[in-house]
Order: C-alpha cells, then structure tokens, then sequence
C-alpha cells in the first residue's frame, strides 16, 4: 500500500546511463556514527572502517550529483544515536531524497521500547519499510528526574549545594527532598518540545494531518499492518524484499556500497581535484566535547588549554577564512568556559566568522563557549541553555561516625577548610560561597546578553538555570538557526563571503595526531598534553565527591546530570 509519496518505480533515473554496473549506496545506523575526529591515533586507527557523521553527509551530497548513483537505501536498525545526531541524519536524507529515490527500512521500530529516534531518521526516505512482526513503537518522550539526597542522608553524607536559580536542577539532584515545581516544569517542557517536534516533522514529511500523528502515537506501539493503514510506513517486508524492490525497481544491474567507503573511494581517486582543493579557502573546525575543564585536559574532555590552542592554531593561518565550533558539552568549569569564550571573541576579532553548532547538549558551561558567536545552530533536540550556577559539597562527617573512622583536620588559614568534605560550611562561609555564585551568576548573564544583543532585563528571564530544547531556544533567541554542521558550515562561508562548495576542510588524520603528541616548543604549539591534572576548587570538589562513590559536575557550569531525552 503506497500513500501520499511517490513510489520510486515512478520516478525517472536522473541523468544519463553509464556503462557497467551502477551504484546504490547503503547508509547502516545499527552500529552509530562518528559524530567528531579521532581523539587518539589509536581511535583514529580503530575508526578507520567506522562510518562518520561528516563522510556521510558529504558523500550524499557528491553523490546526488553522479548519475551512476541511483539512489539509497538506509538500514536503520536500533539505531542507537543521540536524538541530535539523528536528526542531522535525517537532514541529510531529506536532502539526498529530493534527487534520488532513497528506501529506509528496520526489522522494527522498536520492540515494546520507544523507537521514536530511528523513525524520525526514516520518516525523511521516500519510502519506509518495517517487517511484519516489527512494530512501530512511537511512544513519546520519557524524561526522568532523579533526588539522590535521601539516599545520601542514609548513608550519612549531606549535601550542601547552592543554586542560582530556580531551575539550575543540577544542584537539586543533590540538595533537594522535593522534585520542586521549576524543575518539573522545565523537564515537563523539554519532552513536550521534542513530542510537538516530532509530530510536525512526520506531519510534513509523510503528508498527513498533525491530528493523524497524534492518534497514532496515542495507539502506540502500532503493528506494522497499524502502521501501514496509518500511513506511517509505505510497505510491509523483509530485508530481502526490500532489495528485491529496489532492483524491481531502479534497475537489477547495481552494486551496492556503503556511502562512506564510497565517499572514500571518490576522494582517493580525484587526485587532480586534491591539489586543487589546496589552494581553496579553508574552514577550521574545533571541537568542543565532553565535560569542559582546565588544563589541556584528557582525551574525553574539553580541556580550555587544548581547545585554546587550536583557535589561536586557525588564527595563525591565513587560508582560514571561517571557524565552525562544534559543541557537544554539558558544561563544566566557570573559568576554563570563559578562556575558550575569550579565544572565540579574538578569533572575531582578526575578521573570521565564527559559527556554532551544537549537538546533543550545549548547556551551561557548553552554552558560555557558543553565545560569543556570531551565529549559534542547534538540532530541535538540542540541550542548551541552562544560564546558571551551582557550587557546594559532600558532607561525610556523619558517614565516618558511623563506619568509626577518625579524621582530625588539621587547617592553617581562617578558611583553609572551606570545602573539606568533613564539615558542614559556618555561616560565614555560606556567604563566601552564596557571594561567588551571584558573582559568576551576574557575569554568566551580562555577558549572555551582550553576546546574543539582547537586553539583559530580557536575558535573564530566560537564564536562571533552565534547560531548553532548540526549538524553544530559536524562539527565544538564544540560538539563531535549527540545523546541524552542515547549516553552520554554510552560514560561516555566508558571513566570509565565500562559496560553501568552493571551501577546504581539513580533516584530522593519524599523523595529524601523531604530530600533535610531539614535545611542544612554547605555548603556541599545536602539541598538547593528555592528562589533566586536577587543580582550583572545582576540581577539589569532584574528587570530594569521588571519595564517597558519586561522580559529580565538572564545575559550577554543568547541567543536569544524566538530563536526557529518549
């Protein structure tokens, strides 16, 4: 049973026949995708048969032009990706679609599990597939909150936090009895944006009412022969089936490939296009992923010396014209946020754009790094936001009493022991603490607002802590554009003046790192350390933390631990 799409049966093989066999390229997301570079030559080498997020993207783009190419076929399996990522897949496809006929196909989607993900990606094919015993387990969104301070009382530790403001839920995590009503209502919104963003995209992208989709996820999870009458899938079958369609359909003669070895294959063999792309315009891409941090940081961190380091690396080279910042960070240090915010502004400065792109989360401290951009993009999904501040600790007096160990501090200075784990904090030294929260609170949101030019009685109604879906964050401004790298990408080459087609991105290769673990000469050398070690209050404090078995913030900037979206 078709419905409302094309069938590809219909539609013409664009372009003129080549001779031989053509090609049909595979896109399999059971496995994931790469969404960044390698962070060590030894992931570089253990990625190299790994699909990544940027070769996909630019191999549907190249190949949508090639009439050897006759189209794609997406297997979507569990497809274990992050909502973000996902949804930058389904860009893609929609793109790809509007040349090529494309077929996303899954034994299910998903198995009494919600597996509204992976048909977000399938719903932008031109046609879907679901077997028949699969279902189609579009369910919503299930967001949990979680009070560990009743759990940690038992224990004998007490949680000693404070917050600016009311939905900085971080703190509450640990400080609060109570779920309180801003908490609620902040995760309460953040489902309801990614449910109204997912009825309106499978609306438009399948043609039918909102009204249709909302039924149906009510009904849910929905048979397959459900699905098919609903017209959320196109056809009912087996894998086998699916190809055999294809070759029913397009031609039997094709070959099929997966789209990032042909990608591969296609720049391998353009070796004249190589040297030419030298002399091109370069756009810098820098990272910043995982917990952000001082130091040159480790390998699954964004440390402010590393990151830092490349941006002066771009501003140094006169072939960059443009810089994307890719953010994928839940926050973390207050000053290592504020160096990377500092290396952003005089990256501006020497005349190159610099544009966001945010991932699954670019909340608190991975917020502080984008808002200094001159344009931020974000997915729907995307956590950002959540302007605020939270600082405190564990207190393990009790804890020691009852296992009967002895500790005796042991301080020189009247504040010595202002975050020792084996005391409660004086009074005095709750207004130290409450001063430093209002103090970087206050600086959080003045420089938020002159970043974003809004004004700052505007600003901090929409700070105090609170999470936002990108949805949300576009209507209120603090993002500008939905979309993922390649949206940044064109807004950067946009604000250069320069053609997006016409640009050169460097790409992180095993020597490239190799390189980069050789001795640094000075400060300014692209060589960096991989190991951090933990300095300044912050980190004091997760070690504290560590030390009774709970893996806390990496700073007063964090967001919500374990906030996500499923």
């Amino acid at each position: 049973m078709l419905r409302h799409l094309p069938s590809v049966s219909s539609l013409p093989l664009p372009g003129r026949r080549s001779r031989g066999p053509r090609t049909v390229l595979e896109l399999d997301l059971s496995h994931g995708l790469q969404t960044g570079p390698p962070r060590t030559p030894l992931e570089a080498l253990r990625q190299r048969q790994a699909p990544g997020l940027r070769a996909v993207g630019e191999g549907l783009r190249r190949a949508a032009r090639r009439d050897d190419v006759l189209g794609l076929i997406v297997h979507v399996g569990t497809c274990p990706l992050p909502m973000a990522v996902a949804d930058e897949v389904g860009s893609m496809l929609a793109d790809f679609s509007q040349d090529k006929p494309t077929i996303a196909h899954a034994a299910t989607y998903g198995e009494l599990t919600s597996g509204m993900t992976g048909y977000r990606v399938a719903a932008h094919a031109r046609e879907v597939w679901v077997q028949p015993s699969g279902t189609l387990g579009l369910l919503g969104v299930h967001a949990q909150i979680t009070l560990l301070r009743g759990g940690l009382e038992k224990l004998g530790v007490d949680p000693e936090f404070g917050q600016r403001h009311e939905y900085k839920s971080a703190a509450d995590q640990f400080a609060a009895h109570e779920v309180s009503d801003a908490n609620r209502e902040m995760v309460q919104r953040l489902a309801d944006a990614v449910v109204d963003d997912t009825v309106s995209r499978v609306a438009a992208r399948r043609s039918l009412d909102p009204d249709v989709v909302r039924d149906a996820m009510s009904r849910a999870p929905l048979s397959a022969q459900d699905a098919l009458e609903a017209g959320l899938v196109d056809h009912v079958g087996y894998r086998d089936e699916v190809y055999a369609h294809a070759r029913a359909a397009w031609t039997p003669d094709w070959e099929p490939v997966y789209v990032h070895r042909w990608a591969h294959t296609q720049q391998s063999g353009d070796r004249l296009g190589a040297m030419t792309r030298r002399n091109r315009p370069v756009v810098a891409v820098v990272d910043v992923t995982g917990p952000i941090v001082l130091g040159p940081g480790s390998a699954s961190q964004a440390g402010a010396d590393r990151v830092g380091a490349r941006m002066r690396e771009a501003g140094r080279d006169d072939d960059v014209k443009a810089v994307v910042l890719r953010v994928d960070s839940p926050g973390g240090s207050y000053v290592a946020s504020d160096a990377i915010r500092r290396e952003v502004l005089r990256l501006r400065e020497s005349g190159r754009p610099v544009v966001a792109t945010m991932g699954t989360a670019a909340a608190s401290g991975g917020y502080f790094v984008a808002m200094p951009c001159d344009e931020i993009v974000a997915q729907p999904t995307t956590l950002t936001g959540s302007i605020g501040v939270l600082a405190g600790k564990m207190v393990v007096e009790r804890l020691l009493d009852h296992a009967g160990i002895v500790r005796e501090a042991v301080d020189s200075g009247p504040r010595a022991g202002f975050l020792a784990a084996g005391r409660r904090f004086t009074d005095d030294e709750w207004q130290v603490l409450d001063g430093w929260l209002d103090q970087i609170y206050a600086d959080f949101t003045a420089k938020a607002a002159a970043d974003r030019g809004m004004d700052l009685a505007v600003l901090e109604p929409l700070a105090r802590g609170r999470v936002w879906a990108g949805t949300d964050a576009v209507e209120h401004g603090l993002v500008d554009h939905l979309g993922g790298f390649r949206t940044a990408l064109e807004r950067a080459c946009a604000l250069a003046g320069i053609d997006v087609d016409d640009v050169r991105l460097p790409s992180t290769s095993p020597l490239d790192l190799l390189q980069r673990l050789r001795t640094a000469e000075s400060s300014e050398s692209p060589a960096v350390a991989r190991v951090v070690v933990p300095t300044g209050p912050e980190a004091l404090l997760e070690g504290l933390a560590a030390s009774v078995g709970i893996v806390l913030t990496h700073g007063v900037l964090s967001m919500p631990l374990g906030l996500s979206l499923r």
